[in-house]
């Protein structure tokens, strides 16, 4: 294995949740770097490694720091939670190592909170999705809600990344009032919370009953589109089959 940068998704962060590919990488990475809260949950299981740990916001130092080890030749692994190359580090780092065209840089794929979540609701995902998160910190308010416009008259399935924090407790009430513009309040939503952690639990409501909902950081959310239905007390989006074997 070579000196370089492995930006890895780690999933809900226990060792089950993630690839053996990603288990392998961080068995070999001398040099381990990431947000505090995900190298607590990985740490026991790759004792081996030296860490560099920042707190949340200072993701271009930690990206600074992984990209300087590379270049003193180590190995190192950039963690990310879910899956890196959404809402992750991939992007960030190569933008940071730009000009260090000897440093090589790998993505290792991790499973996000929507595929996780979604496989825990039942089966919401099957047909054309959108991922949208309404933290407005690196994305002006007005840009989310023109997605969100866009995702729901255009009848996609909606996932909600960062729903809503201390300093945005009304954002999900918002992003409801677009979206009921063009769904039915009874349009069915699944909410997951603490994906693969301590406390896992999820919820299946309406969108009417959402717009009401407190939620908080941890929890992803999943609204249906027209052809999404309770099956057995799951969340699941038909692809259309059922529909071809009834035209013929």
């Amino acid at each position: 294995m070579n000196a370089g940068v492995y930006v890895i998704g780690i999933g809900p962060g226990h060792l089950e949740g993630m690839t053996a590919e990603a288990v392998h990488i961080l068995q070999q990475c001398t040099h381990i770097v990431g947000y505090t809260t995900y190298i607590r949950l990985l740490q026991k299981n790759f004792p081996h490694a030296v860490y560099f740990t920042t707190p949340m916001t200072r993701e271009i130092e930690r990206c600074q720091q992984a990209v300087q080890w590379a270049r003193e030749g180590k190995r190192v692994a950039l963690i990310s939670g879910g899956d890196a190359g959404l809402y992750g580090m991939a992007g960030l780092v190569y933008e940071v190592s730009a000009g260090y065209e000897e440093v090589e840089i790998h993505v290792i794929a991790g499973v996000t909170a929507a595929m996780a979540g979604a496989a825990l609701l039942g089966a919401p995902l099957v047909n054309d999705t959108c991922f949208i998160s309404l933290s407005d910190a690196l994305t002006p308010w007005n840009t989310i809600a023109h997605r969100l416009h866009c995702a729901a008259s255009g009848d996609f399935v909606i996932v909600l990344y960062n729903p809503a924090s201390k300093r945005r407790r009304n954002y999900v009430q918002k992003a409801c009032r677009i979206i009921q513009a063009y769904r039915s309040p009874a349009t069915p939503v699944g909410v997951a919370q603490y994906i693969g952690r301590e406390g896992e639990k999820t919820r299946l409501l309406t969108l009417k009953e959402l717009a009401q909902l407190e939620l908080n950081m941890i929890s992803t959310v999943f609204i249906g589109n027209s052809h999404t239905r309770i099956i057995r007390g799951h969340m699941v989006t038909s692809r259309g089959y059922a529909i071809q074997e009834k035209e013929k």
